[in-house]
């Protein structure tokens, strides 16, 4: 079922203030990290599959000792989750050949916020190409606050009574304020300390500690999605300790206002739905071909707003139109336009609801605090939170609310960001950074990935795929040759390159 805490968690989602950034001299202070992770083979986890236990072997499990808050070491530590393939490890056919021609160290950054880092090594692999499984060793984590990383724990019942992004009145600004309190106390008791310091500039200090632990002078990093905020802190920060940097499905975390944030979440969220439109006025496989789609879109919103639509996971209860807009945008993330196709085409047949979602007891995770932490997005009363919605109507025919418009509402009345979003310093990197972006993705917009490009200047180049869905280096040969070969050999691609769109229903 659709429990409306989930909406936040897998978002690109109530603190204390976190100090700020340490001083050169602080840093040289701080507890060294330990010399090594004890490694050890990755073991079946409840909750894994058949399928997911026989991708383990070759993977390494570890933690590494890390300070809560990396600018006061002395006030306590917790344990780092990461995992590793070496190279050549893999099991595949071409796996074990390339350990005598080892690049190095490559570190994946997971996105979300929230994304398992672990997991991608324990069993994500596919995402990696055989090259670079025989090249490098992959190393990953569960960011702090994530998972296996004293993960944010919070009670699942104040969290299914999440309000709706879709505020109406002042009544319904203020009782979204006070749940923000209420949900932060109550998350910061079930998780500790750590809560107080979940900000991207932590992470990268953990991100340099585990370097530390492996004993490497530098490493190649690849961010996806929101990991691409922590590469582009991490190499700002050491750039003589990055060698190649990959940023594939850009967040841009320059300066920006939250109506700037929200008309460029929109955007690309309605530029996705349009193409979908387009696939299906073409395709009569489509089981929407030949209808008018915006209409029908217009008349599933209108019953989702008289909660007369059913959940399509769990059809007896209803869904609202910010969870109907949801769904509809993560299906573009692959994109799955025929699935999508399908599922209004059903819903648009189906009877209403006849009960609400049962309560759900004891405690859940949820990791989409770190977007508050890392965002600033004020919005001073209802009034101006009425302007956004306006404004998000008028100019967007379809997706009129963004998934990223609950990271509004979510940090609405909460402490300043400790990492605010700002325009970024000169990165100094001795090989410019590899931007990669779909030119259709709903979630990181490619604007925004040309405002990085931008910002990088003569330390990035961007290379465009010309199609769809959210992360690219998966989605056609050329461009995984592309990352490939600038991650082993730093060849670095022209400006302007661009790979041809493959399509997503062949």
């Amino acid at each position: 079922m659709f429990r409306r805490t989930t909406w936040g968690v897998v978002l690109i989602a109530a603190t204390a203030m976190v100090a700020p950034p340490a001083t050169a001299s602080a840093e040289q202070t701080a507890p060294k990290p330990q010399p090594s992770i004890a490694w050890a083979d990755c073991k079946p986890e409840p909750g894994d599959t058949p399928e997911e236990i026989a991708l383990l072997p070759g993977s390494g499990c570890g933690t590494l000792t890390v300070p809560i808050d990396w600018n006061k070491p002395g006030d306590g530590t917790f344990e780092l989750a990461v995992a590793r393939r070496k190279a050549g490890s893999s099991s595949g056919p071409a796996g074990g050949r390339g350990v005598d021609q080892r690049v190095g160290v490559l570190v994946f950054g997971p996105g979300g916020p929230g994304d398992s880092g672990v997991d991608r090594i324990r069993t994500g692999m596919s995402r990696f190409s055989q090259q670079l499984e025989d090249r490098f060793d992959i190393v990953s984590f569960d960011p702090r606050g994530v998972a296996r990383s004293n993960a944010v724990m919070c009670s699942a019942a104040l969290l299914a009574r999440q309000p709706s992004p879709i505020l109406e009145n002042h009544s319904d600004f203020d009782a979204t304020i006070k749940y923000n309190h209420e949900l932060a106390t109550d998350c910061r008791k079930n998780t500790g300390p750590v809560y107080d310091h979940l900000d991207t500039l932590q992470t990268v200090r953990d991100v340099d500690a585990i370097r530390a632990a492996l004993g490497e002078q530098r490493i190649s990093f690849h961010g996806s999605s929101y990991g691409t905020l922590l590469g582009q802190q991490y190499a700002q920060r050491y750039p003589q300790r990055t060698r190649a940097l990959v940023l594939e499905s850009v967040f841009d975390h320059s300066s920006a206002t939250t109506g700037e944030f929200l008309d460029a979440q929109a955007w690309a969220g309605q530029d996705s739905f349009d193409e979908f439109v387009k696939w299906c006025t073409t395709a009569t496989t489509c089981a929407l071909h030949g209808q008018d789609i915006h209409a029908l879109w217009d008349r599933l919103l209108a019953r989702a707003d008289r909660g007369e639509l059913p959940d399509p996971q769990h059809p007896s209860s209803p869904i609202t139109p910010y969870q109907l807009s949801f769904v509809t945008f993560r299906t573009f993330y692959g994109p799955d336009w025929a699935k999508l196709a399908d599922l209004l085409a059903t819903l648009d047949k189906s009877p209403p609801p006849t009960e609400q979602p049962p309560v759900p007891t004891g405690l859940t995770s949820f990791a989409f605090v770190t977007f508050c932490r890392d965002f600033s997005l004020p919005v001073r009363n209802y009034g101006e939170y009425a302007e956004h919605l306006r404004r998000l109507a008028r100019d967007n025919e379809d997706l009129r609310y963004p998934g990223q418009l609950l990271a509004v509402s979510t940090c609405l009345g909460l402490p300043k960001a400790p990492n605010p979003q700002r325009d970024p310093k000169a990165y100094d990197l001795r090989t410019p950074a590899l931007l990669i972006n779909s030119l259709h993705d709903p979630a990181t917009g490619y604007n925004g990935a040309r405002s990085v490009a931008r910002q990088l200047g003569r330390d990035g180049v961007l290379v465009t795929y010309r199609g769809w869905g959210h992360g690219s280096y998966t989605s056609s040969p050329c461009m995984e040759a592309t990352v490939d070969d600038y991650l082993v050999a730093l060849d670095v691609p022209r400006r302007g390159t661009s790979c041809a769109a493959v399509d997503p229903t062949s």
